[in-house]
């Protein structure tokens, strides 16, 4: 890629991405939830989900796939009605992502299980597939070989989408530690359950 189209292409692909959006809510939930370095298995899942959308829309598979509105039904009702399961859970202070309010009643969370979430929500959003295919082919230079412009437009995308996925998870661990300090913790069950909730239901009617 030139240093002009960089130019525009990184400037472009950071304002979507720092957008607040499905993925950017649930990494400040999980931020909230279970901290920074334990929702980053959720992260690597939603990065794999983007960059695999990404990819598909670059080699124009994402037009294919736009046309199956089946396939999405399929995702947003299975994957948000998931997301508001667990986010009903965590309002009444149960499941393996509320904060417990005793040390005895910590339940393990599996870092696969967060990598699954992560990924379901990047790939179940046909706004991200219309969206990636939108933007990215335009930036393609019919001239060039695909793959290394592929190459490094992936790693830009996913290098800026981690990055704003730290950011968000970071504001949510702060308020985490604000709330958790004042003994809140039912509230921040409450607070981090309605926020899972909302982006189940936004997941089913985007």
């Amino acid at each position: 890629m030139s240093p002009e189209t960089l130019a525009v292409f990184i400037p472009t692909f950071l304002f979507v991405s720092i957008t607040p959006g499905m993925c950017m809510t649930l990494a400040l939930t999980l931020g909230m939830s279970v901290g920074l370095r334990r929702s980053l298995p959720m992260m690597w899942g939603e990065l794999l989900g983007v960059g695999l959308v990404a990819a598909l829309g670059v080699l124009g598979i994402a037009a294919l796939m736009l046309k199956l509105p089946t396939v999405f039904a399929v995702f947003k009702v299975v994957g948000g009605l998931y997301l508001a399961w667990l986010g009903v859970e965590m309002w009444r202070s149960r499941g393996r992502l509320a904060i417990p309010e005793s040390a005895d009643a910590s339940i393990p969370l599996a870092p696969w299980d967060l990598a699954l979430r992560g990924f379901i929500t990047a790939v179940s959003n046909p706004k991200g597939w219309a969206f990636l295919f939108s933007l990215l082919p335009p930036f393609i230079d019919q001239t060039s070989p695909i793959l290394p412009q592929m190459v490094v437009m992936l790693s830009i995308v996913l290098t800026l989408e981690f990055s704003c996925l730290i950011a968000y998870a970071s504001g949510g661990q702060m308020l985490r530690h604000l709330l958790l300090k004042q003994g809140n913790v039912r509230l921040l069950n409450r607070i981090t359950g309605t926020l899972m909730i909302g982006i189940g239901i936004w997941l089913m009617l985007g």
